[in-house]
Protein backbone atom coordinates (compact mmCIF):
# COMPACT_ATOMS: atom_id res chain seq x y z
CA UNK A 1 0.00 0.00 0.00
CA UNK A 2 1.19 3.49 -0.78
CA UNK A 3 2.35 5.26 2.38
CA UNK A 4 0.74 8.52 1.27
CA UNK A 5 -2.76 7.07 1.30
CA UNK A 6 -4.26 7.58 4.75
CA UNK A 7 -7.17 5.78 6.37
CA UNK A 8 -10.31 7.83 5.75
CA UNK A 9 -12.87 5.77 7.63
CA UNK A 10 -14.27 6.42 11.10
CA UNK A 11 -13.03 9.96 11.63
CA UNK A 12 -14.96 12.88 13.01
CA UNK A 13 -15.61 14.89 10.92
CA UNK A 14 -15.99 12.46 8.02
CA UNK A 15 -13.58 12.46 5.10
CA UNK A 16 -14.21 15.22 2.59
CA UNK A 17 -14.61 14.76 -1.14
CA UNK A 18 -11.19 16.40 -1.55
CA UNK A 19 -9.54 13.86 0.79
CA UNK A 20 -11.15 10.95 -1.05
CA UNK A 21 -10.13 12.42 -4.42
CA UNK A 22 -6.53 12.92 -3.24
CA UNK A 23 -6.38 9.28 -2.09
CA UNK A 24 -7.78 8.18 -5.46
CA UNK A 25 -5.09 10.20 -7.28
CA UNK A 26 -2.38 8.55 -5.15
CA UNK A 27 -3.81 5.10 -5.85
CA UNK A 28 -4.02 5.64 -9.61
CA UNK A 29 -0.51 7.11 -9.66
CA UNK A 30 0.80 4.08 -7.81
CA UNK A 31 -0.78 1.42 -10.01
CA UNK A 32 -0.16 3.28 -13.29
CA UNK A 33 3.40 4.32 -12.50
CA UNK A 34 2.65 7.86 -13.69
CA UNK A 35 3.15 10.88 -11.48
CA UNK A 36 1.65 12.98 -14.24
CA UNK A 37 0.28 11.16 -17.27
CA UNK A 38 1.08 12.20 -20.82
CA UNK A 39 -1.59 14.00 -22.83
CA UNK A 40 -2.35 10.70 -24.56
CA UNK A 41 -3.12 9.05 -21.20
CA UNK A 42 -4.56 12.03 -19.35
CA UNK A 43 -8.22 11.26 -20.08
CA UNK A 44 -7.93 7.60 -19.04
CA UNK A 45 -6.03 8.64 -15.91
CA UNK A 46 -8.74 11.14 -14.88
CA UNK A 47 -11.52 8.62 -15.58
CA UNK A 48 -9.73 6.12 -13.36
CA UNK A 49 -9.33 8.70 -10.58
CA UNK A 50 -13.05 9.55 -10.71
CA UNK A 51 -14.04 5.85 -10.70
CA UNK A 52 -11.78 5.07 -7.73
CA UNK A 53 -13.04 8.15 -5.86
CA UNK A 54 -16.68 7.19 -6.48
CA UNK A 55 -16.10 3.61 -5.34
CA UNK A 56 -14.23 4.87 -2.26
CA UNK A 57 -17.00 7.29 -1.31
CA UNK A 58 -19.59 4.54 -1.70
CA UNK A 59 -17.52 2.19 0.46
CA UNK A 60 -17.02 4.81 3.18
CA UNK A 61 -20.73 5.60 3.26
CA UNK A 62 -21.72 1.92 3.59
CA UNK A 63 -19.25 0.78 6.25
CA UNK A 64 -20.51 0.43 9.83
CA UNK A 65 -18.66 0.18 13.12
CA UNK A 66 -19.35 0.26 16.83
CA UNK A 67 -15.94 1.82 17.53
CA UNK A 68 -15.90 5.49 18.52
CA UNK A 69 -14.71 7.92 15.83
CA UNK A 70 -10.98 8.67 15.75
CA UNK A 71 -9.55 12.13 16.25
CA UNK A 72 -7.49 13.41 13.30
CA UNK A 73 -4.96 15.25 15.46
CA UNK A 74 -4.35 12.24 17.71
CA UNK A 75 -3.84 9.96 14.71
CA UNK A 76 -1.49 12.51 13.09
CA UNK A 77 0.57 12.66 16.29
CA UNK A 78 0.83 8.86 16.30
CA UNK A 79 2.05 8.92 12.67
CA UNK A 80 4.67 11.56 13.50
CA UNK A 81 5.89 9.54 16.49
CA UNK A 82 6.19 6.37 14.39
CA UNK A 83 8.05 8.29 11.68
CA UNK A 84 10.43 9.85 14.21
CA UNK A 85 11.19 6.40 15.61
CA UNK A 86 11.57 4.85 12.17
CA UNK A 87 13.88 7.54 10.79
CA UNK A 88 15.81 8.38 13.96
CA UNK A 89 19.55 8.32 13.53
CA UNK A 90 21.64 6.92 16.32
Amino acid sequence: MCRNIRTLYNFEPSATHEEVHAAAVQYVRKISGFTKPSRANEEAFERAVEAVAAASEQLLSELVTSAPPKDRETEAAKRRARAAERYATA
